[in-house]
């Protein structure tokens, strides 16, 4: 009895199996086209992630083949004069007076030289570099990566645009030459392949690898510039050398120039900064087509809107631009732009800060009309601004202007450059850069000092400045109010 239980029941557990064998076949047949596709999908995922290609080579390898003979070495000479002081250093409370000291010494001359990079953007020789590399060169060498070396009459300056310190230069040569194509700087996004390529400390051909760590860096304190600033910023390393180089994406397009870096050391710390493609092609056309870049003008002051400003001016967000100062005559005031005035729209576009507004104004051709639209004690009003051409005999607050007969070059003391003077006033203009044996640097002015006075005209701003300036008489000697530090003293300037 118990063994006919025993066979009944196995039988009916035999038959229970079999179903659910079944079932549990349909059921994997039914899903298993899922799990192949989930499987693909897997394998594809992972295939985009890899950075090797099907040999197991960095794509790299390609790039640096493909890019390098379209980079140059560039090496530029300049005469330079400077205080005979013997090499001593003088620092602590008596500093100025030993300056002073030393000041009527004979002064020596030398060749100072810079060392930067460039690449090829044509067959025929076409080439971009930034403009602080050649400023004010007296002989340029320009080697390619096969040792072939231009120099002298070989080479033409085409024309330069210190506002975004950009360069383009032409070789001489009957030989098609390998050249780079541009990419679209708008479309690369933060987090994308960063490849940097140039000359650091003399080493020819370097590659380095970093991603896009920033978009649209602007306001950053450079000594030479530039005060167009929109930077992509990199943490591929940028050494010195590298400058006028070209930063590539994946594909080996250009998608910048490499320009300056941020470091306390004087190194790459992972903070490069480079021209974006955009703004580069723009410049380099115009200056191949017509030797220099026409800008829109205006004809103001501007402010960031600060969380106290949006509070006090009753506006809804920090997105805008404040009008501090209208110049009289000028095309804002022509409009009727006035000092108070935030600018909320350009030309049917969103103003998100001072940076964008002021690229979108020098990027507007002359003559043409544009709507803006400005919020005004609580109302929001549109005004048509016919823009203007950018003359060079005027410079707005944050803008360098280069007085060619006393050969100093002068920015607003708010501009982001004074940054690293540490300045305690807001008026009067700093003197950033001196030429080599020009009035102002035989009188002894010094970079970093702040013009007070020009006889006796208080200098508020650049505009009282060239005021100033055009009425000095050649041969006659003008007092100039100078504050060096916390120090303030006299220095008698001739043209």
């Amino acid at each position: 009895m118990n063994q006919k239980i025993s066979l009944k029941t196995a039988g009916i557990i035999t038959g229970i199996a079999v179903v659910i064998a079944f079932l549990f076949g349909i059921i994997i047949t039914a899903s298993s086209p899922l799990i192949a596709q989930q499987s693909v999908a897997q394998d594809q995922s992972l295939a985009k992630l890899t950075i090797f290609d099907e040999s197991g080579q960095s794509p790299f390898v390609g790039i640096a083949a493909a890019v390098s003979p379209s980079v140059v070495n560039i090496s530029a000479e300049r005469l330079v004069t400077q205080n005979n002081n013997f090499g001593w250093r003088f620092e602590g409370p008596f500093e100025d007076l030993f300056r002073d000291f030393f000041r009527d010494f004979p002064r020596q001359e030398g060749r100072a030289q810079t060392l930067g990079s460039g690449f090829i953007i044509s067959d025929d020789g076409y080439i971009v570099t930034n403009y602080h590399v050649v400023k004010d060169a007296s002989q340029i060498i320009i080697r390619l990566t096969d040792k072939r070396e231009f120099k002298g009459n070989e080479i033409t300056v085409i024309g330069t645009d210190p506002r975004t310190d950009l360069a383009l230069l032409k070789i001489t040569t009957k030989e098609k030459l390998p050249y780079l194509e541009f990419g679209d700087s708008e479309t690369t996004r933060v987090g994308d392949w960063a490849i940097a390529v140039g000359n650091p400390f003399q080493l020819e051909g370097t590659l380095t690898v970093g991603v896009i760590s920033a978009k649209g860096r602007a306001n950053i304190p450079l000594p030479e510039g530039p005060d167009l600033q929109s930077f992509l910023q990199t943490d591929a390393a940028i050494n010195p050398g590298n400058s006028g180089g070209p930063l590539v994406n994946i594909f080996g397009e250009v998608i910048g120039v490499n320009t300056a870096i941020t470091s306390p050391s004087g190194g790459n710390v992972g903070i490069g900064f480079a021209i974006p493609a955009n703004l580069a092609k723009d410049v380099i056309n115009a200056l191949k087509n017509e030797g220099k870049v026409v800008r829109g003008y205006l004809g103001v002051y501007l402010q960031e809107i600060t969380a106290e400003l949006q509070e006090a001016l009753d506006l809804q967000t920090l997105d805008g631009v404040l009008i501090s100062d209208v110049m009289e005559g000028t095309p804002a005031d022509k409009a009727g732009l006035q000092s108070g005035d935030v600018v909320l729209e350009y030309n049917g576009q969103p103003v998100i800060n001072m940076q964008s507004f002021r690229l979108e104004v020098s990027a507007t051709k002359a003559g043409e009309n544009v709507r803006m639209k400005i919020y005004r004690d609580g109302k929001v009003k549109n005004l048509n601004v016919k823009i203007g051409e950018y003359p060079k005999e005027v410079v707005s607050a944050s803008e360098e202007q280069e007085n060619r007969s006393l050969g100093i070059t002068i920015v607003h003391v708010t501009d982001p450059r004074a940054q690293r003077y540490d300045i305690q006033t807001d008026k009067g203009v700093l003197i950033v850069q001196i030429a080599a044996n020009s009035p102002g640097d035989r009188a002894g002015l010094q970079v970093g000092d702040i013009i007070l006075f020009i006889g006796k005209k208080l200098i508020i701003d650049i505009d009282d400045y060239q005021q100033a300036i055009q009425k000095m008489e050649t041969g006659s000697p003008v007092i100039f109010k100078i504050q060096r530090g916390e120090r303030k003293f006299y220095v008698a300037v001739t043209l």
